[in-house]
């Protein structure tokens, strides 16, 4: 990522996505020069990839809280058959 777009790193998911939305509408109305919807294509590739690097956290939460799930059910399951 390029200093012009740093700001980008301490985007929350929500921000980032809203700003990528707005960068791809700009570049589809077009009327750009060349210079500036290049600059807008590197914003929305920062962008885009502070969205995804947003839901693979959030994607590693959740598989984690779900492994964490498993173990618990897993360790009710036998203290049960314990009881039997």
């Amino acid at each position: 990522m390029d200093d012009a777009n740093a700001d980008v790193r301490e985007f929350g998911y929500e921000r980032a996505r809203d700003e990528l939305v707005g960068v791809v509408k700009m570049l589809e109305q077009g009327g750009l020069d060349l210079d500036e919807s290049l600059q807008l294509w590197e914003r929305g590739e920062a962008l885009a990839k502070r969205c995804e690097e947003h839901l693979a956290g959030a994607r590693e939460r959740v598989e984690s809280a779900l492994a964490h799930a498993d173990d618990l059910d897993s360790d009710e399951d036998a203290d049960e058959y314990d009881e039997e």
